[in-house]
């Protein structure tokens, strides 16, 4: 992409100089070379749609690629395409591999391989030692590497001397202090297979309550508060978690929180059917949780909306409910998700403030704004399309997701990042 036009969009740049105008964008080199009214055209490529609409590139904080180790379920390419179909021009990548990222070798690792490609790669380091929360990691020398953040993902650290100590450690790196990404589940409360309530008990299934997730997060909060640091409270989705950490941030805690799209849209009522395209982990909630969700989304208690992305093949998920792997695919569709979600409560400002320059605020990543002479990482999306996924919208290796067949209101149309164009497969025609 040497030059490219995108022609009377509509910018979507909270705290940016263009923010709610309708312009022409021209990129060059990588770069936004001018922006204005009825630009000409020369030998630009150009776009132009109706409803498009341009942000900075949305930056998504938990994905898994499974590469290495199993990346017949996805691999590293392979995810980046996906992210680029669903508008992230950067994606979080876990560590909890085969064999983990817990040291800078996992971390160069992934690094090269995602090289060249538009979409940038920002690696997670495990928090502890192969992920086993007995010994911290070298988290010095993968930060020097480039790791982003630290996380064991869904694994307990259940010791809080190394939690505390960990928080100690990170806040005197240098540089602004990593987040330590926790999953607030109490392993000993936690061990179900869907939400905990009604929906569990009519369908005679084991739940996982509420108060696994707060107990959790109201410890490692407290540790926080004693040790320091900055800890990120990874896919809340209980009403007690979002009131939690609205309370820590009023104290002034440097704490940070995101949530799974899926989880502002479904509930617990879709495994009526049994069917392991809905098991996820947290589990999905009933309505009173997801509509705190919401709110903490629409007032900030909510920094992130995330993917949490977890590919996983037939073997592991086309099986009895009980036996099947938590997780499914998010990257493609985490925007139309929470849009359809949030439309008509939550301002489309607020919806991608939590896809682009919240997620950057979590990682200690300056915000980025549309302006001439800034770097071209911008999202194009239409927030109003209707439209129904196909298994031809996700790129994705594996389909476990329970969205094929889901309308939609809003989707992304691509990315334009790093001097590239990278179109969702419904849009690979569109420029002209």
């Amino acid at each position: 992409m040497t030059e490219l036009i995108l022609r009377n969009v509509k910018v979507v740049d909270p705290g940016g100089p263009h923010h709610d105008s309708e312009a022409d964008l021209l990129l060059r080199d990588g770069a936004v070379a001018r922006i204005g009214s009825r630009l000409p055209k020369g030998d630009a490529r150009e776009i132009r749609m109706p409803g498009l609409h341009v942000s900075p590139g949305w930056v998504d904080l938990r994905a898994h690629f499974r590469d290495p180790g199993e990346e017949w379920k996805q691999g590293i390419s392979n995810g980046l395409d996906a992210a680029a179909a669903g508008g992230f021009t950067a994606v979080c990548v876990l560590p909890t591999t085969k064999p983990v990222a817990d040291g800078r070798a996992g971390i160069d690792y992934l690094l090269r391989r995602a090289e060249g490609h538009a979409v940038r790669l920002l690696p997670l380091g495990t928090l502890t030692k192969g992920g086993e929360g007995k010994q911290l990691a070298e988290l010095h020398d993968m930060r020097m590497a480039g790791a982003a953040a630290f996380t064991d993902d869904q694994r307990p650290l259940r010791n809080a001397r190394l939690m505390a100590l960990a928080l100690q450690y990170t806040a005197g790196l240098p540089g602004t202090p990593p987040a330590l990404m926790v999953f607030p589940n109490d392993p000993d409360l936690g061990t179900g297979v869907m939400h905990e309530g009604a929906m569990s008990a009519r369908l005679g299934l084991r739940g996982i309550p509420a108060e696994a997730e707060a107990i959790q997060l109201a410890r490692d909060i407290a540790l926080l508060e004693y040790a320091g640091g900055h800890l990120h409270a990874a896919t809340v989705s209980t009403a007690g978690a979002v009131e939690l950490v609205r309370a820590a941030k009023a104290r002034k805690l440097k704490l940070t929180a995101s949530v799974a799209a899926a989880h502002l849209l479904l509930d617990d009522g879709c495994l009526r059917g049994f069917e392991s395209c809905y098991k996820v982990l947290p589990p999905l909630r009933d309505s009173g949780h997801i509509e705190a969700l919401r709110q903490g989304v629409k007032d900030g208690t909510i920094d992130a909306i995330v993917s949490d992305h977890r590919p996983e093949d037939r073997e592991h998920k086309v099986v009895e409910l009980g036996a099947a792997a938590f997780g499914i695919i998010g990257l493609e569709t985490a925007f139309a998700t929470a849009n359809t979600a949030l439309k008509g409560s939550t301002s489309l400002r607020r919806i991608i403030e939590r896809f682009a320059n919240g997620p950057r605020a979590v990682l200690g990543l300056p915000a980025v704004h549309i302006a001439e002479g800034a770097a071209a990482e911008l999202t194009l999306f239409d927030p109003e399309a209707d439209w129904t996924c196909t298994e031809d919208d996700l790129p994705s290796r594996s389909h476990n997701t329970p969205f094929i067949g889901q309308r939609f209101t809003g989707r992304p149309v691509g990315i334009a990042a790093r001097g590239q164009l990278r179109l969702a497969p419904a849009f690979a025609a569109v420029a002209g």
